[in-house]
Parts: C-alpha cells; structure tokens; sequence
C-alpha cells in the first residue's frame, strides 16, 4: 500500500464527502479510491468511515486520524514548497473560511489576480457565516468582520467596511421613510441579523457626533446568513443594516433605497485570522499579503 497516497485519498473523501466527488477530483476511478481507503482501514485496525447508499460520514477516530494525517501532508507540502522556492512557484493547498457576503461582494471578484500571480496554489472556500473551529476544521485562515476575542488566534487587519441602513423602495412607499432612529419602534419591521452562534439579533446601532443608539425592538423576522439577509430586504420584508459593499447594486438600482444616512453606524473592522502555534506556511503568508495589498479596496469600493 502507498500510505501517503492512501492518506490524501480518505482526506479527500473527508473534505468532499462523497466517493464519488473526491475520486471525481482525484481524477481516479471510484474503485481504486475505494479500495485505497479499505487499505488505510486495514493498516490502522480501525474504521475512518462509515457508508451507508445514500451518505459518508466520518467516525470519530476518522477524524482524529485526518487532523493528524493532514499536518503531516501539509508539512510535506511545505518541504516540496521550499525546494521548488528557487523556481519562484509557489504551490500547495490553502483552506480559507469566509462570511456569505463577503465572499460574493469582495473575495472573489478579487480572486482571478491571486490566481493569475500563484497558479500553483489550490484555494478550497468554505463559505459560511457561521464561526469555524480553525484547528478542528482544518482551516487555514478565516476572513471575519468584527470584534476579536480569541486571544490564541493572530489576527491581520484588513480595513473596515461602511455599514448603512436600507429598506426596499416599495416597503417605503408603504411604510413611510423614517426621519429618526426612534421611530423604527413605531410601526416599521425591522429584519434583524442573528448570530448564528448564539442565535441572538444583534441589535440597530446608529451614530451621529458622539450620540450614540441602540435599538433593541422586537424584529419580524431574524436571518444568520448575510446574502439571505440581504434578499429579505430587497423582497420587502422590512428595513436592514447591512455593509455598504453588500447593497451597492441593489443601491444603485433603485431597488434598495438608504434611510437614516445621517445616522451611520460605526465602520466595521475586518481581520484576517490564523492560529498562533501553526507554522506560517509561504502560500499562506503570500496569501495574507495579498489580502492586505488589495482587501481595503473592495471593502470600501
């Protein structure tokens, strides 16, 4: 048995979730990729996946061995990297986690130039709004906005976006334009933002001087997801904060119209994140570099 081959087959499995899509990916037969992960099972004596006709699930001692088994696949990666330094071609694979909108509206327009300098570096995107574990998810970084807490984890700023306030032109036309932030409890819907950890709204945050306003009332409907959230809006369900970045089109349409524009809340940071004790590798710091040369841009664009 190739161990190593047999070690990058079952993560793949593990990363894909499915026989078909990782030997799809691995360019491999079905069969071989199969017969690759049995092989793996029989070695180690124990069981790293379990199949059923319809799902692979990952056992727990599954997925241990693959966060183990992928620090030392992504060590070699590394060791390969630097030899090939000479060569001026980076290459190896980079885990990234970005936030639904974030993704859409300012990662990836800007993806095409990352991949036009380092054709050689594999980039999976896992997008989500809901927080990572970065050492149990295998993530090599995560793009956030916010405050941090995690004091185990480096973060890089990468500037801060605009947050506005907006509602549908037709709920307007409805409901009226409000003049003040106090009048969103009298009578308007609000469609609030939840955390999709603790599955709290955060609450309407305005600024004007060094007044500042909370508004806490009860919302109609609460999305986690910020492209959804967004919809809601622009489907007239009730009034939003949102980035600025995130509206532009729906903006510019005439779909969305701003409200309270003398009231803006405070910009919102954006970091890029990745734990403390792993080993910088160089596509991750070409990465972060680059993230830094041209995030502050398209957050603001």
């Amino acid at each position: 048995m190739d161990q190593l081959l047999a070690i990058r087959a079952f993560a793949r499995v593990v990363e894909a979730g499915s026989f078909t899509r990782a030997a799809d990916s691995l360019d491999m037969p079905n069969a071989t990729l199969s017969k690759l992960v049995q092989e793996l099972e029989t070695h180690l004596g124990i069981r790293l996946l379990q199949r059923t006709t319809r799902r692979v699930t990952v056992t727990p001692e599954g997925r241990d061995y693959y966060e183990k088994a992928m620090r030392i696949v992504r060590d070699l990666e590394d060791i390969d990297s630097a030899c090939n330094a000479e060569s001026g071609t980076p290459r190896g694979y980079l885990r990234i986690d970005v936030g639904g909108s974030t993704a859409r509206d300012v990662l990836i327009p800007l993806l095409p130039d990352f991949v036009a300098r380092y054709p050689e570096i594999r980039l999976d995107l896992g997008v989500s709004d809901r927080a990572v574990d970065l050492i149990s998810d295998s993530v090599d970084c995560v793009i956030r906005g916010g405050p941090l807490s995690d004091s185990s984890l480096v973060a890089r700023h990468l500037g801060d976006a605009e947050m506005i306030t907006c509602a549908a032109a037709r709920y307007l036309k409805t409901y009226g334009v409000p003049a003040y932030p106090q009048e969103l409890k009298n009578g308007h819907r609000l469609v609030s933002y939840q955390s999709s950890q603790t599955g709290r709204a955060f609450p309407f945050r305005f600024a004007q001087g060094s007044e500042t306003i909370e508004i806490k009332t009860e919302h109609r409907i609460g999305i986690n997801e910020s492209n959804a959230h967004l919809a809601a809006a622009v489907a007239g369900l009730g009034i939003i904060q949102t980035f600025r970045y995130a509206a532009a089109e729906d903006l510019k349409s005439g779909v969305l119209v701003e409200i309270l524009a003398d009231w803006q809340p405070a910009r919102y940071p954006f970091h890029v994140v990745y734990p403390q004790n792993r080993h910088l590798t160089q596509r991750l710091r070409l990465f972060i570099e680059w993230l830094r040369e041209v995030f502050p841009s398209r957050l603001n664009g």
